[in-house]
This record gives structure tokens, C-alpha cells and sequence, in this order.
């Protein structure tokens, strides 16, 4: 049976986006901080980011903004999330726990009215600068 959760919205380094109330399976073990993200469309290089809450890579291409979420599967090392964003927007993603620091995502929706589909690797590389 899938939990829904609600989704209220964060800052960190002037990001902000929905926050996940409880982290599933896949990212259990996973802790916030800076992170580097790799896999983008378009992106020429990884980008770092700073997640108070890992539960926000699950839905990257809506990070921004305020979503909310269920868990439809949580057996570990995989979580598959679905999510939908006020405004527009929704999205599934299965996330992948490698090791604590090391997270696959695949992901698929729509943004901007426009279909998404990419796979992330997400490696946590430190915490998040002090602000």
C-alpha cells in the first residue's frame, strides 16, 4: 500500500522545493548535503547542489518547486516515487541506492508541458557550504 505524504517547501542556497516527510527505502541511509549531479540533458558537466533533503533527488526536475508525493514500491535497494507539482507538473521516479553516497535516478514526466525522461548519478561530495 503506497503512504502518501505531503510536500512544504525548503531553502538552502536559495533553492527551494518539496520536501519528502519520510525518506524511503532507497534513500535511507543517504544524508543531506552537497551533491554532485551528473546526467542532466544539456549539461556539459555535473552540477553541485545542496539537498536538506534527499528525498527532493527524487523528483530533480521539479526541485523548485512545491510537490506532493507518494511511494508506490520501497523494497531496498529501490523506491519508486510518483509526484505532482502545483501548477503542472508530475513525475515517477525509481530511485537506486548504490552505496550512501552513491544514488541512481531514473525519472520520467512532464515539465513546462514537455515529456522528461534521463537517468541521474547523484554522488554526495560534502556538506552544504555554511551560508
Amino acid at each position: 500500500m503506497a503512504r502518501f505524504l505531503t510536500a512544504s517547501i525548503l531553502a538552502c542556497m536559495g533553492l527551494a522545493g518539496a520536501a519528502i516527510a519520510a525518506r524511503p527505502g532507497a534513500l535511507a541511509e543517504a544524508n543531506p548535503g552537497l551533491w554532485e549531479i551528473s546526467g542532466y540533458p544539456g549539461a556539459k558537466a555535473p552540477a553541485r547542489e545542496c539537498f536538506p533533503n534527499v528525498a527532493l533527488l527524487a523528483q530533480y526536475e521539479h526541485r523548485k518547486q512545491s510537490c506532493s508525493s507518494s511511494i508506490v514500491s520501497d523494497h531496498a535497494p529501490s523506491s519508486v516515487i510518483q509526484y505532482s507539482c502545483q501548477g503542472g507538473g508530475f513525475g515517477t521516479s525509481t530511485v537506486t541506492m548504490i552505496t550512501p553516497r552513491s544514488l541512481r535516478i531514473e525519472t520520467q514526466g512532464i515539465a513546462d508541458n514537455l515529456p522528461f525522461n534521463y537517468v541521474l548519478q547523484a554522488r554526495r561530495v560534502g556538506d552544504c557550504p555554511a551560508r
